[in-house]
């Protein structure tokens, strides 16, 4: 049965969509202007990562998700943490496009895994091999060299397109079963994958939610959008692309247009029989709450930064122009934690040396380990 919007209980949705637009909009006001802006982003996407995976039933240590980012694993990376940093790529990815490109075709295509970077079928897709290909024939070669320098090409494009979709944390099928059925994003493995679940039909039809909530109010609209995903169930296995999608299309409507409002943080705070409740419009109602705690948890982590970076600069006070103190105090400022290696690669110190920098800024191990820490501010 198709998704309805009709028999909306508008008249307790509008207070809870003016409060949380009130603040939404004060919180991306506060970011434009803060000179903490690149930092606080880069903290959230990490926050809004870690919050997807434990509404999943997931848990993810926010430590381990920086080390995995930075390459600096203590341990063989788990799948929940895979998937974490799959959350975390593409909110990054989302954030460095044009506001309006997640939810166009393109944008739409590459974030679920079925278009983008679409191999070539042929030598003549591509620029300049045709032109290859009569060369050949010019200077009489044989036609089955051409051909294998065709197949060639064709898989250094397959190549090409199997790494944007990873990159991306779309689901990417065995590479047996992406040359034969190149054309179809779902795997065959039933173990896996439903087979009879229509995500195309299922997409379409959010979609069509989409555009048939163009005129409303955009915190109402992102509400039923998210409420819509999960009713639909969309995605087998990638639900949480769908809170960032709406978080792209708060940003493209101008209420967030300097950051990426974390919706899954915003949803962690809300308990789960409010977010499933029965009732479409108790199940809204929670969904609203959660746009606002996002909110309000942002401009908490702001002023908690800003805090945090004045106490920090006054431990710059008659530095030596050549001191590493004012680079660690915008690394972490940038990250939720750092560790000795990390310090290392960016200050290109020693492990000594960033200890020391370490002792200096005054910053608290956040680990409890006597080996692998990480520090951070409270």
């Amino acid at each position: 049965m198709a998704y309805t919007l009709d028999k909306l209980p508008l008249e307790t949705l509008i207070g809870p969509v003016a409060r949380a637009t009130e603040v939404l909009v004060r919180l991306d006001e506060r970011v434009a202007r803060s000179p903490l802006r690149d930092g606080f982003v880069e903290r959230q996407h990490f926050a809004d990562a870690a919050s997807a995976l434990w509404l999943e039933g997931e848990l993810v240590h926010l430590e381990d998700l920086v080390l995995h980012d930075a390459h600096m694993d203590i341990r063989t990376p788990t799948h929940e943490l895979t998937r974490a940093h799959a959350v975390l790529r593409t909110r990054r990815r989302i954030f460095a496009q044009k506001p309006d490109w997640a939810l166009s075709r393109d944008g739409f295509l590459a974030l679920t895994g079925r278009g983008g970077a679409t191999p070539a079928s042929g030598p003549k897709s591509r620029d300049g091999e045709g032109a290859g290909a009569s060369s050949f024939e010019a200077d009489g070669r044989d036609d089955a060299e051409a051909d294998r320098l065709a197949e060639e090409f064709a898989e250094i494009d397959a190549v090409l397109a199997r790494s944007s979709k990873i990159l991306s944390g779309a689901d990417v099928p065995g590479r047996k079963e992406e040359t034969s059925r190149r054309d179809r994003p779902e795997p065959q493995n039933g173990l896996i994958y439903d087979l009879d679940w229509n995500e195309e039909e299922r997409l379409a039809e959010w979609q069509a939610v989409l555009a048939d909530t163009r005129e409303w109010p955009s915190v109402l609209r992102a509400a039923v959008l998210l409420e819509a995903w999960s009713d639909i169930e969309v995605l087998q296995h990638a639900a949480w692309l769908g809170p960032l999608l709406v978080a792209a299309l708060l940003r493209q409507e101008g209420l967030a247009a300097h950051h990426l409002a974390s919706l899954h943080l915003g949803a962690k705070n809300i308990p789960r029989e409010r977010r499933r409740a029965r009732n479409r419009g108790d199940r809204l109602l929670a969904l609203l709450d959660a746009i606002h705690d996002a909110a309000v948890a942002g401009l908490k982590e702001h002023d908690r930064l800003v805090l945090a970076k004045s106490q920090m600069e006054r431990r710059l006070k008659q530095r030596r122009a050549s001191s590493k103190l004012p680079d660690l105090v915008e690394l972490v400022l940038s990250r939720p934690l750092v560790s000795t290696g990390m310090i290392q690669e960016r200050l290109k110190v020693t492990k000594q040396g960033a200890l020391n920098l370490i002792g200096e800024l005054g910053l608290r191990e956040m680990t409890g380990r006597g080996r692998f820490r990480a520090w951070g501010i409270v």
